[in-house]
């Protein structure tokens, strides 16, 4: 019998190992010498100036907000497609999450429509690299340009994407990663904020360590934001790596589309211009397949692979937004989308045999 093939799989080696053990023999285990070299490493990577690692991807986002010193009721605008941690980071900061739709062919944020959401009360934009492609960085970078509002790149899931040749988390005011097991790379949890913006990055820093200027000498409210030594040893080795798995993503993405094979299933858009890192392998179950997504999940799930559908509903329609009030938001792209999206197994793990099993289960699916 076959063993399943899991939807996502984080790979951690002799090296990780390794790395670890001799930051445990050290002793020095909170933020230290090794979260300063994945710090140099990552923004060398980037082509940035300043990279802040916190301990994870959400802390990312919000220490952004935080450092930016907008002020409460001021509007964010972010996709109503993504994970909801990209519009709660404003809602953590006493701001109002606005949610502009998205692009019906990669998912991200539709420039159009993102500047219909502008007001007067906009300060900020969050735009979301989704499962690995990124968005228009021309057209949003310029409208956010010419209503001098924040532009903050939620990289998440696009670890080493590219646009026009330069890696995403270089364009905006800040970028913000997460090393999260299943992403593209992973620290365990762990986070990265990165920026060319010398002040903003000074900000973040402070914020990161409650507010400490010195030893026991604090100049304003800060958080224990930190990461730790540990995570930073499994990063410097992950980063590596990066390149390889990113490959290998796009490799195994490759296959996908040329042998997924049935009617009703739709490869996914890859834009121009773009490095598509593959986070995710996205297709789009049309009406016209023959049954419905779910019961090819279940039918997946008998034989042995994993799926999931990121994310099944608008970010205003989950529970803690409606109860806010988010009860007469209308982005129907997004709406229609996350009844069609289904996401398919991509990563580095996979072999050549479970391609081939994926793409044949697939195409014998009957109703």
């Amino acid at each position: 019998m076959r063993d399943f093939i899991p939807i996502a799989k984080p790979i951690i080696g002799d090296e990780e190992i390794k790395a670890v053990s001799e930051v445990l023999k050290s002793g020095m285990l909170a933020q230290g010498e090794s979260v300063k070299r994945f710090e140099d490493e990552f923004s060398g990577y980037l082509g940035v100036k300043n990279a802040i690692a916190v301990n994870n991807g959400t802390v990312a986002l919000d220490l952004t907000i935080k450092a930016l010193r907008l002020k409460p009721g001021d509007e964010v605008i972010t996709p109503a497609f993504t994970f909801i941690a990209s519009a709660n980071c404003a809602l953590y900061n006493g701001l109002r999450p606005i949610f502009a739709d998205v692009d019906p062919k990669t998912f991200n944020i539709d420039p159009d429509d993102l500047q219909k959401r502008i007001t007067p009360k906009t300060r900020a934009v969050i735009g979301v690299h989704l499962y690995g492609q990124p968005f228009d960085l021309s057209a949003v970078s310029d409208i956010c340009q010419d209503g001098k509002i924040a532009l903050v790149e939620d990289c998440a899931q696009a670890h080493g994407a590219e646009f026009r040749g330069k890696k995403v988390g270089s364009f905006g005011s800040a970028g913000c990663f997460s090393f999260y097991p299943t992403k593209n790379m992973t620290t365990g949890e762990g986070g990265m904020i990165t920026t060319n913006d010398d002040a903003l990055a000074t900000r973040l820093r402070l914020l990161r360590s409650h507010g400490d200027t010195g030893k026991y000498n604090h100049a304003t409210l800060g958080y224990n934001y930190r990461m730790m030594n540990l995570q930073g040893a499994i990063g410097l080795v992950q980063l590596s790596r990066l390149e390889e798995f990113t490959a290998k993503r796009i490799q195994n993405a490759v296959f996908l589309n040329e042998n997924i094979k049935i009617k009703g299933i739709t490869s996914p858009y890859q834009a121009k211009d773009v490095r598509h890192v593959y986070h995710q392998y996205v297709v789009r179950v049309e009406e016209s397949f023959v049954s419905s997504r779910e019961k090819l999940m279940e039918y997946l799930q008998a034989k042995g692979i994993g799926s999931a559908v990121h994310y099944p509903k608008a970010v205003y329609e989950q529970p803690l937004y409606q109860e806010l009030g988010y009860t007469k938001e209308s982005c129907p792209v997004c709406e229609e989308v996350s009844r069609k999206v289904l996401s398919l197994p991509v990563h580095p793990s996979l072999t050549k045999e479970d391609l081939k099993y994926i793409c044949e289960t697939i195409n014998s699916f009957e109703a």
